[in-house]
């Protein structure tokens, strides 16, 4: 299977950042990695030159890391950083509703979505539920209910006015409220939790649980539609949440490779992928949040908790901060400067912007610009017009908590925020060829440079 069929694969198995988080888990379990315990001292040897381990928080966001077997204390950390979560329409505390002989589900707009490309399609529910075990325990199970359940329709054309029909924009608290059911006697009940006794019913069969046994639940609405590998050449492939979804794949595919032999490696590679990146990421699980700055210190600390060691590990270090690209459209042109116009199939797209808003410098910019070269690995080149807004990724909020050196890059793409995503099937396996090589031959690049 090629890694642009095992990405269709991997999305299409998660549908929330709790899945996405569950599935990490599942392939590091399987390629050996120990999982740890933030809430336990890591020291005394529980972390050690040649292991391989992750840890998560929330079960949205996952860390994993290696430590190479000639690793010592002020040596580099590799990072790839990236985010678990997509604009998706998320269920409301209290969503039984119904209108005209209808049963419907509030949902609450999570990030900047292209809300219109959620009508009319086959939508499940997917996240995380509070079970009451019954013995005085509470557990979160994961569901993923897979199948139709509910569906947003658009308003017909004949019911539509002439300024209507000429620009569609749907009022995102009353247009976007999808349809789960028609009312009938049996259905319209609410039950304590705030949810219909109809959506309760869909949740206690998927998880075999009693309705009474859910005491809290974290859902979101998901695409049934599997992704697609398609074009005259099949050189394209759309599916949902690819922003960004595809770099926690090609992210875990590199740490597995690389994890395969790290008997020379004298570094520490890691993978941080963090939840709320498309709210601001300020949460506990978010790339504001200490997770980065703990991330190193805690591994750190298992070898030399000097503080001065610390500071000279965090120059030592380098973050590639791994988020899509806007790839040039056909159709909009004059959206991408003349000279900056990424293309699918070409190459992942190192972006710049002088105010900020992304991370990379001409030091940063130089770095992966030569581990490209080394790996083969085609790169372009993306800054913003000075006409349009410029949007912006974990990179500079990184690197000004923790002072790690960043270069911000990403795969290019089409139709970005939307439902349904596209990238070209070639920037997969060279992203992944990228990730690999950064983790293997940075800390050897790094010492032939003297920039200061």
């Amino acid at each position: 299977m090629s890694s642009a069929e095992q990405l269709v694969s991997f999305i299409h198995s998660t549908p929330t950042p709790f899945h996405l988080v569950q599935e990490a888990e599942t392939k590091l379990t399987k390629a050996g990695f120990t999982r740890l315990d933030e809430r336990q001292a890591w020291s005394g040897g529980l972390v050690a030159r040649g292991g391989k381990y992750f840890y998560h928080r929330n079960r949205s966001t996952i860390v994993a890391f290696t430590v190479g077997e000639k690793y010592q204390p002020g040596n580099e950390f590799k990072v790839i950083g990236a985010h678990t979560d997509s604009p998706v329409l998320k269920v409301k505390p209290i969503s039984a509703r119904t209108a005209n002989g209808y049963m419907q589900v509030g949902v609450e707009c999570y990030g900047g979505g292209l809300w219109h490309t959620w009508f009319d399609r086959d939508l499940t529910l997917a996240g995380s539920v509070i079970v009451d075990m019954g013995d005085g325990r509470f557990e979160r199970q994961l569901v993923n209910l897979e199948r139709p359940v509910l569906r947003i329709p658009t308003l017909c054309i004949h019911l539509q006015s002439a300024e209507e029909r000429k620009s569609f924009g749907p009022n995102k608290e009353t247009h976007l409220q999808p349809i789960l059911a028609l009312v009938g006697e049996d259905l319209n009940k609410e039950n304590k939790s705030g949810h219909s006794s109809k959506l309760m019913k869909l949740l206690s069969e998927a998880l075999a649980v009693e309705q009474q046994q859910i005491r809290g639940i974290e859902l979101s609405l998901a695409d049934t539609q599997p992704g697609q590998i398609w074009g005259a050449d099949n050189e394209f492939l759309s599916t949902a949440r690819l922003d960004n979804q595809v770099h926690c794949f090609t992210g875990l595919t590199a740490l597995l490779d690389h994890s395969s032999d790290i008997s020379d490696d004298s570094g520490v590679s890691m993978l941080v992928c963090f939840d709320h990146e498309e709210v601001g990421s300020d949460s506990i699980v978010g790339a504001g949040s200490p997770i980065m700055s703990e991330a190193i210190s805690r591994v750190l600390g298992c070898f030399d908790p000097s503080d001065e060691m610390l500071k000279v590990t965090i120059r030592n270090s380098f973050l590639v901060s791994a988020d899509v690209a806007h790839a040039i459209h056909p159709n909009y042109p004059d959206k991408h400067e003349k000279n900056h116009q990424p293309l699918l199939n070409s190459g992942t797209v190192i972006k710049t912007n002088n105010n900020q808003r992304y991370a990379t410098n001409g030091e940063t910019g130089f770095l992966i610009r030569e581990i490209g070269r080394m790996a083969e690995a085609p790169l372009q080149e993306f800054v913003v017009k000075n006409d349009c807004p410029c949007g912006s990724t974990i990179g500079p909020i990184i690197s000004a908590k923790t002072g790690l050196r960043t270069v911000d890059l990403g795969i290019p793409s089409l139709s970005m925020h939307s439902i349904r995503e596209t990238m070209g099937v070639n920037d997969v396996g060279t992203n992944i060829k990228l990730f690999t090589t950064f983790y293997k031959e940075f800390g050897n690049l790094d010492k032939k440079c003297n920039f200061d």
